[in-house]
């Protein structure tokens, strides 16, 4: 009787400890939903299994010194498993530090930079032990070791508030420059999604063979919208410096048959 007594205390005890950390992680993700919790909720719920078992072993002659060659057993095993296991640990020691420091998180859109290449970008979709999944902007979806997300720079988008997009047009050398200017700075502070005003200057870039380079930038909300502004503005440019007869340069290439 005694027995099943303490058996019972421990299985109360562990399921308590689960519920506990069921309920924490739960109030936790209220507040910010995000795939690592899902993580840390698993390691912390199998450690509390792993405690009460062997606490519950130690309680019983029978089952002491079975459980603790049983633990001697698997430290060697780990240790071994740790060495043949090298760069699968390196990735789940890099999800860890992922998943402490969140330098990214699910549907966030991101770029990975190493080596002075771009590795993927796109936004997250999923954040395993082992690795990330960034859907690309293409449709594809790329499957990065989180290993190489930990060595790798990380531009998030979605860690600023607002986004900002260089637009540049060039125009010709006989054009008026500063009625182009004003042209595309008023376009720029009109557009619905951007949030320039007409205090957002258009600056001369700089001269090339085939005109006089103007540049501005274009600040929108998020990055969806600053493709969407970005399009409309290129496309209204087009239109009203044709109506004011201001030519946006081209190369022209002549093949004589002589």
């Amino acid at each position: 009787m005694n027995t099943l007594i303490i058996i019972a205390i421990f299985l109360v005890a562990g399921l308590l400890l689960n519920r506990v950390i069921d309920l924490t992680f739960r109030f936790i993700a209220k507040k910010r939903n995000s795939s690592h919790l899902h993580f840390f909720k698993s390691m912390a719920n199998s450690v509390v299994i792993i405690i009460v078992v062997y606490s519950l072993a130690q309680q019983f002659s029978v089952t002491k010194d079975l459980s603790t060659t049983i633990l001697q057993s698997g430290s060697l095993i780990v240790a071994i498993a740790t060495f043949a296991a090298q760069q699968a640990l390196s990735n789940v020691i890099s999800g860890i530090s992922l998943s402490a420091t969140r330098p990214y998180d699910v549907d966030d859109k991101i770029k990975v930079v190493q080596g002075g290449s771009i590795v993927a970008e796109g936004i997250v979709k999923d954040i395993t032990l082992r690795h990330t999944i960034i859907r690309q902007y293409n449709g594809e979806s790329c499957i990065v070791p989180n290993s190489v997300m930990d060595l790798a720079v990380i531009t998030n988008t979605n860690f600023t508030e607002n986004i900002g997009n260089f637009m540049e047009v060039t125009v010709g050398y006989d054009a008026d420059i500063h009625e182009a200017m004003d042209i595309v700075q008023k376009i720029c502070a009109e557009h619905v999604l951007t949030l320039n005003t007409m205090e957002n200057k258009v600056f001369v870039k700089g001269y090339s063979e085939n005109g006089v380079t103007l540049k501005t930038t274009v600040w929108s909300k998020t990055l969806d919208e600053s493709f969407q502004a970005c399009s409309d503005i290129r496309v209204s440019i087009v239109e009203q410096f044709r109506e004011r007869n201001i030519k946006i340069s081209y190369q022209i290439i002549t093949i004589s048959n002589e």
